[in-house]
Parts: structure tokens; sequence; C-alpha cells
């Protein structure tokens, strides 16, 4: 236990390196949280669950579109400039997407498409910037480390996130809740611009930022990219697997409790194999992801019918997987990334985790509609077994790897 312990120690003893981590991950809470308070106010609006999915989709493009150019910026400008700048746009976004259904007919909606695009354009490059902070402050086991605690809060947010939004939905309006996830945005950045500034992370790193070569361009890189893709693609798949078996079970608010087990897997297993020396042995992480999604084939229906505890049960088992994978690619790019443009890499890796779903979830929903919850799972696993081969392709001298 000491062993496993001891890089979180260390961890904690780095200068300015917790409150950095901190509020990156407060800059960070809205994301999850959005997408409902969103779909929420455009259904009430329009009454329409494809606006609200348009106009969901149209925020999550102008994310993945921008996401390099900000990454390219926040690794040629003070961080400083970027988030305020974004933040100040991010929050005027946001403001008037609330304010649409109060000034415009539903007949209108379209404009929300256009405010939703510029808002996911201007969203502050919270993300990018930390993961690309994180080798500044830390080195080693403990770099490992925070790597890995931020894979497991995050999925703590992607539980926690939706689930505040609706309360506020609930008690208030979705009005309220979007305008409440704007100002933890824009709270979340500033306070991750102050952190910057006291760790003396505010001007970036010299390096390569000359020549016009992309860093798509890198075969390693794309390859880490690419397997990002298919993680993300593969855990939104399963989201949906779990929606549509709690609905098919008449109880639509056992998909919250089976969500929930899944992300406490995640975390549980994020933070012990953290602990853990040595560098991530990354390919076989995505497999044990890989088997987790098949071992959903037998206990979905119609392959099967086991009652929502052992559904839960396999979830449980098979999120142990999930922050460690996750913690291990990211690991890997920050690594692969030149000097001065890994806030640049992070960035293609945001536009690659929003294509992957974006590609994938149709299909995904096809299956669904013809073939099942357990057809699903199975693809999802398929397509965790490809991120395994592109990760496996990705060849360089490490040292001594663990699990």
């Amino acid at each position: 236990m000491d062993l496993v312990l001891r890089p979180y120690r260390e961890l904690a003893g780095i200068p300015h390196l917790p409150s950095t981590l901190l509020w990156s991950l407060i800059g960070r809470a809205h994301l999850p949280a959005t997408p409902l308070a969103v779909s929420f106010l455009v259904v009430g609006w329009t009454g329409s669950y494809v606006s609200a999915g348009v106009v969901g989709g149209a925020i999550t493009l102008g994310m993945g579109v921008a996401s390099p150019l900000r990454g390219r910026a926040a690794d040629r400008s003070p961080a400083s400039r970027l988030l305020l700048v974004t933040s100040a746009s991010y929050a005027a976004g946001v403001g008037l997407l609330g304010l649409l259904p109060s000034v415009v007919p539903h007949g209108w909606w379209p404009v929300a498409v256009l405010v939703g695009f510029f808002t996911g354009v201007s969203t502050p490059p919270v993300t990018a910037l930390s993961r690309a902070s994180y080798p500044r402050l830390a080195t080693g086991a403990a770099q490992h480390a925070v790597y890995t605690v931020e894979a497991s809060m995050q999925e703590v947010m992607y539980v926690v996130g939706p689930s505040l939004a609706a309360v506020v939905v609930a008690v208030a309006n979705a009005q309220v809740a979007l305008w409440l996830c704007g100002a933890s945005a824009v709270l979340g950045a500033l306070g991750f611009l102050a952190a910057l500034r006291r760790a003396g992370l505010d001007r970036p790193v010299p390096g390569e930022r000359t020549g016009g070569r992309t860093l798509v361009s890198d075969g390693s890189l794309l390859l880490s990219f690419a397997t990002a893709g298919c993680v993300v693609a593969a855990l939104v798949a399963v989201d949906l697997v779990i929606i549509a078996w709690a609905r098919a079970a008449g109880s639509p608010a056992a998909a919250a409790v089976l969500t929930a087990v899944w992300g406490v897997g995640s975390v549980v297993g994020g933070l012990v194999v953290g602990g853990f020396a040595g560098a991530p042995r990354f390919p076989r992480r995505m497999v044990l992801l890989a088997l987790g999604f098949v071992a959903l084939v037998p206990v979905l229906p119609p392959v099967g019918g086991a009652p929502g505890w052992v559904v839960a049960a396999v979830l449980g088992v098979g999120g142990l997987a999930i922050a460690p994978a996750i913690a291990a690619n990211n690991t890997r790019i920050s690594e692969l990334a030149p000097e001065g443009r890994k806030a640049e890499a992070f960035g293609w890796m945001g536009t690659f985790t929003t294509a992957g779903p974006a590609l994938y979830l149709p299909f995904a929903g096809w299956l669904l509609d013809h073939l099942g919850p357990a057809a699903t799972a199975g693809a999802s696993g398929v397509v965790a077994l490809v991120g395994a081969v592109l990760a496996s392709r990705v060849r360089r001298s490490e040292p001594a790897a663990v699990v």
C-alpha cells in the first residue's frame, strides 16, 4: 500500500501542482453538464429532440474544429490572454443561447445553431492547457500519477455534472441551468488562470513552433489521437447501451445508478493503478478496456436477461480499466508531443475525441434499434480493440513498464 500511495504523496508535495490540477478540473466541470441543459432548453422551446440534437451537435462541432487552433494559440501566447478572451466569448455565447427562447419564436431555432457553434469555438482551452502544464511541474512517477488522478476525477465529473444540471432544471429551469454552467466555466477558467500565474506557467515554453508542419503528420501522434477517438467513441456508445437497457427494463432512473457504478469502478481503477511505479503498458490497458465491453454481451438482451445487479457488477468491474487507459494515452501524447507544442497536441486529441463518437454513434444507434444492447456493447469492444492495435503500433524506447 505504501508503494501505491507514494506517487500521490509526491504529487501533493510538488509546489503549485495540486492547485493547478484542482482548478483545471473546476474549469472543465461544465463540459458534461452543458449538453443536458442545452437539450432541456431547446426541447422546451421547440418541442423537438431533433432540434436539440442539432444545437448540441453544433456546440460539439465548434469545440472540435477550434481545439487544435486554441491549443496552438496556447503554445504561442500567454495563457492568461487566451483564457480571458475565450472566457468572455464563451460567456457571451452561453448568455445569448439561454436568452433566445425568451425573445425568438421557436420557428427561428436555427439561429441557436449558429450561436451554439460560436459558443463551442469559444470554449476556454482549460483541458489542453492543463495537460500541457503537468510535465512542467512533475516528472517520473508523479507525472504518471497526475494524469491518472485527472482521468479518475474526470469520471467523477461526468457522473456528478449532469446530475447537478438535472437538479437545477427540476428546481428552477433549463435557462438557469445553462447560465450556471456558463458561470462555472468562466469561474473555473479564471481560477485556473490564477493558478497558472502562481506556478509561473503563464508564458509558453520555447520549442518547435515554426515550419508549418502539422502534428497529425507525425505517425506516432496520429495513432495516439486515433486511439483516443476509439476510447471515447466506445465509452459514449456504452452510455447509450445503459440508457437503452434501463428504458427497456421500465426503470429509466436505473441508468443513473448504472452510470454511477461504472464511474466509481473507473475512479477506483485509476487511483490504484496510478500508484504503480514505471511507465504504463498502454496496449494492455486498451485490451482490458475492450474486455470490459465484451463482458457486457452475455448479460444484455437479446443474448441474456441478467438482473440489474449483475449488469451493475459487470459495469463496475469493466470500469476499472477506463481511467487507466485514458491516463496512459494522455501520458503518451505528452511524451510524444514536441516541446512548445503540447497544448496543440492535446487540442488535436480533442478533435479526434469529438470525431470518434460522431462517426461511430450512428452505427451504434442502428445496432441498438435492430440488434439490441448486446450487439452495441460487442461492437464497442471491437472499437476498443482497434484502439489497442493502434496503440501497439507506436514504437519507442521506454523505461520498465507496468500494467
